[in-house]
């Protein structure tokens, strides 16, 4: 059966899963990235994983993977297939796909960015589905998005589009690890909020999180609600201004803050609406693919890779 390879790498851990012609979930395992032990053990690891499964599909189907799609946080260069920086796994300038393609014997390997690659599954086979233009939000520890055209992401000219969290949305706000200040990730992303939910509750801020902060709203606390509208607000008007630049069918928002449900989504869409102005108004869904949208994110990105082979 033909297959392909999927990896979805994360700053701590990592999902992969050998992947159908039809997009079906044939294998599925999960091992931490080993990063306490140094980037390079983290690249030993990520090898070591993709030749499992190689070795798993040869064995199972009686032939090897035709391709692999691989996913990693942080700044790429898609077009050569090095990792430029990723400050969670301690990486600079790792040549990932190179390095791929020799540990499986030649299998040709694409890589893309994990947030880019999980917006590519949502807005192709998720929440997104149909939609011609769509934008896709991860909300989590940090804020990105990735922005589809026609079922394609676009990766922008130097690999790093949709970093929607670092659009300055509180100008002279909270230092951002970028640089900036008042980016919209420390703001409202899973990570601001439970930061702030620990300054407001007086909480330990190691032992509460932006769940707890949203069972709080949901229970009617005014110290949450303060802390959740200002939150809000501010996810708000940086998905304003993506709606702006991008003129988006379907508004795709996913990451942990999302899980909160209609905690979140009823006064996000309020607050959106209210700052809309001539804009078209595009619908605002959550992720449907839950964890699983980088995996099939990086099987769609690898079954692209061979499709685009053919063509040439």
């Amino acid at each position: 059966m033909k297959h392909v390879i999927a990896l979805d790498v994360g700053g701590t851990g990592m999902k992969a899963a050998l992947v159908g012609a039809d997009g079906a979930l044939l294998h599925e395992d999960r091992r931490p990235t080993g990063r306490e032990r140094g980037p390079e053990a983290v690249v030993a690891t990520i090898l070591d994983f993709a030749a499992e499964l190689r070795a798993i599909g040869e064995q199972r189907y009686g032939t090897p993977a035709a391709a692999a799609g691989v996913g990693v946080p942080g700044v790429l260069d898609e077009d050569r297939g090095i990792a430029v920086f990723a400050a969670n796994l301690g990486w600079r300038d790792v040549p990932l796909r190179a390095l791929l393609a020799e540990r499986l014997g030649g299998t040709p390997v694409a890589l893309a960015h994990d947030v880019r690659m999980g917006g590519l599954a949502e807005g192709r086979i998720g929440a997104g589905e149909g939609a011609d233009r769509f934008l896709f939000v991860s909300v989590g520890t940090g804020i990105a998005g990735a922005i589809g055209i026609h079922g394609r992401v676009d990766p922008g000219a130097n690999g790093s589009s949709g970093e929607i969290g670092h659009i300055v949305v509180r100008p002279g706000g909270p230092a951002c690890g970028c640089g900036q200040f008042g980016c919209l990730e420390t703001l409202a992303s899973a990570s601001a909020v439970g930061r702030a939910w620990a300054r407001a509750s007086g909480d330990d801020p190691m032992k509460v999180d932006a769940a707890d902060c949203a069972k709080a709203v949901e229970s009617g606390d005014p110290r949450a609600v303060a802390v959740w509208q200002e939150a809000v607000g501010a996810l708000a008007d940086g998905l304003v201004t993506g709606v702006t630049l991008l003129d988006p069918g379907v508004l795709i928002v996913g990451g942990g803050l999302a899980e909160a449900g209609e905690t979140l989504f009823a006064p996000l869409r309020t607050a959106v609406e209210e700052r809309i102005t001539f804009q078209k108004l595009p619908s605002i869904v959550p992720a449907a693919l839950g964890d699983t949208a980088g995996c099939l994110g990086a099987g769609l990105l690898a079954w692209d890779l061979l499709s685009m082979e053919v063509s040439a």
